[in-house]
């Protein structure tokens, strides 16, 4: 049986997971937490894991809201994650749509779309990742179809408590984790 290698990493996809998806949510005013959300991230960052968040926002493809509002998002999203002592090491993001009213995004089936693995595949090399080392934690099937396409575990959160879920699927390979 082989043992898989040390966690390094997680992939966490943003609304349904880290805030309450009330669709096409980019104004920070609006955020709301998953419940332990914060405290998830705070857990995985204190455990020294490298933590990413792979998001489709065909949002600003549809021309609902522009890109610097959805940057403006996750700026607030690690302002309330710092005093808890958690951090989001980087944001990756699909704009492109197949209906997107921007024709720059107007792209069918584009790579980095979930469930199509570019985001992850870009977050990997970024942080020089085997996919072995990271697992990526979504609510619908199409995130842990990315992650299947990238080489990586997927675990389907269907939503309670984000910190339960996550010391429950991550807990037995990640020392210290709590």
């Amino acid at each position: 049986m082989d043992i898989p290698p040390p966690l390094r990493a997680v992939f966490l996809d943003r609304d349904g997971v880290l805030n309450i998806d009330h669709g096409y949510i980019a104004d920070p005013t609006r955020l709301e937490w998953i419940d332990g959300a914060r405290e998830a991230v705070a857990a995985m960052t204190r455990a020294g894991l490298t933590v990413m968040v792979v998001t489709n926002q065909s949002g600003i493809g549809r021309g609902y809201f522009a890109e610097e509002a959805m940057h403006a998002f996750h700026a607030e999203m690690q302002a309330q994650l710092a005093p808890l002592g958690g951090r989001i090491d980087a944001f990756y993001f699909a704009p492109h749509h197949e209906d997107a009213a921007i024709e720059t995004y107007r792209v069918v089936d584009h790579p980095d779309r979930k469930p199509n693995p570019g985001m992850v595949l870009r977050g990997l090399a970024d942080f020089s990742l085997a996919p072995a080392e990271a697992v990526i934690i979504g609510d619908r099937s199409s995130d842990v179809e990315a992650g299947r396409r990238a080489g990586v575990a997927g675990h389907l959160f269907r939503g309670g408590d984000l910190h339960a879920f996550v010391l429950a699927v991550l807990g037995d390979r990640v020392p210290g984790l709590k």
